[in-house]
C-alpha cells in the first residue's frame, strides 16, 4: 500500500511541475486525495459494502470536488491534476499513467445495465474540459484536446481534438512526434498536443519550429564533421544545456530591475 502511495506521490512530482515539496503534494492536491479515497471505497465495493463505497465515494466528491465511482477501476500512477469537475463513471476502465485535466468526464450514453463507459490505455492524457462518453476505447499514449466531444473509438498513439472529435494524428505520425519530442526536452520545452497536423495555429508555429531546430542541428553536426576530417577543430565543445527555469530567473530579475527604476525615475526631472 505504501509503494503505491508513494508512487502517486512520485507521479505529481513528474507530471506538474508546480510541485514544491511531498509535504505541499499530500496536504493540497485534491485528485490525489481522491484517488486515495477512491481505492478505499473500490475495495469495499468488491466486498459488497456498497452503502458503505457510495457514501465515502460521496464524502470525497464533497472534500475534492472530484466524482469518482467506487465500481471503476483504475491503474497505477494514475494523476488528476486540479481536478475540481471530473466526474468517472461506474464502469470505467483506467490503466497505468493516466492524466486528467479538470472538467473531464468519463460517462455514459445508456441507461442499459453493464459496460456503459470508457476505457483508457495505459498513458493516456485528457484535456481539461474533455468528455469521453460510452463504453468506447482510448488507445494506449493517446491524447484528447481541452473541450473535446469522443464518442468513437481513438486508436493507439492518436490524437482527438473537436466536436464531435476527430483523429488529427496517428500512428502513421510517430516518428515525427518523437524527434519533435526529443528536441523539445532537449531544450526544456514540454511538446505536449504539438502534433504533426494540430489545428491550433500556435502549436502548428511551435512544431515548426522544433523540426527546423531539429535539421538545423543536423547540418550543423555533418558540417563540423566534415570540418574536422580536413584537420579542424571545431565543435570541441558541448552546447550548454538549456532549463527552463534559468529563463523564468531572468524573467524575474529583469523585472525587478523595471521596478527600481520606476521607483527611482522621478517626474519632477
Amino acid at each position: 500500500m505504501f509503494n503505491r502511495m508513494k508512487e502517486d506521490i512520485n507521479s505529481v512530482f513528474d507530471r506538474d511541475p508546480a510541485a514544491r515539496n511531498v509535504f505541499e503534494v499530500l496536504t493540497n492536491y485534491p485528485g490525489l486525495h481522491a484517488v486515495w479515497f477512491h481505492r478505499l471505497s473500490h475495495r469495499l465495493w468488491k466486498f459488497n459494502c456498497k452503502w458503505l463505497a457510495r457514501s465515502l465515494s460521496t464524502f470525497s466528491r464533497w472534500l475534492t470536488g472530484i466524482e469518482i465511482h467506487p465500481g471503476a477501476t483504475i491503474g497505477r500512477r494514475f494523476f488528476i491534476d486540479h481536478g475540481m469537475g471530473v466526474v468517472i463513471g461506474g464502469t470505467a476502465e483506467i490503466g497505468d499513467d493516466v492524466t486528467l485535466y479538470q472538467g473531464v468526464t468519463l460517462g455514459g450514453t445508456s441507461w442499459k445495465e453493464g459496460k456503459r463507459h470508457p476505457t483508457l490505455m495505459n498513458n493516456v492524457v485528457i484535456g481539461a474540459g474533455a468528455k469521453i462518453l460510452g463504453p468506447i476505447t482510448i488507445g494506449k499514449n493517446g491524447k484528447v484536446g481541452s473541450n473535446s466531444v469522443v464518442v468513437k473509438d481513438v486508436p493507439e498513439n492518436g490524437t482527438a481534438v473537436g466536436i464531435p472529435a476527430r483523429i488529427i494524428n496517428a500512428k502513421k505520425d510517430d516518428s515525427a512526434a518523437e524527434k519533435r519530442e526529443k528536441v523539445a526536452k532537449k531544450y526544456g520545452f514540454d511538446a505536449y498536443a504539438v502534433a504533426t497536423d494540430n489545428p491550433d495555429p500556435v502549436a502548428k508555429a511551435i512544431g515548426r519550429l522544433l523540426d527546423h531546430i531539429h535539421l538545423m542541428e543536423n547540418k550543423v553536426s555533418d558540417l563540423c564533421r566534415e570540418v574536422n576530417q580536413l584537420g579542424g577543430h571545431v565543435c570541441q565543445e558541448a552546447l550548454p544545456e538549456l532549463r527552463v527555469g534559468e529563463f523564468d530567473e531572468d524573467e524575474k530579475a529583469a523585472a525587478k530591475r523595471r521596478e527600481s527604476a520606476k521607483e527611482s525615475f522621478d517626474p519632477a526631472i
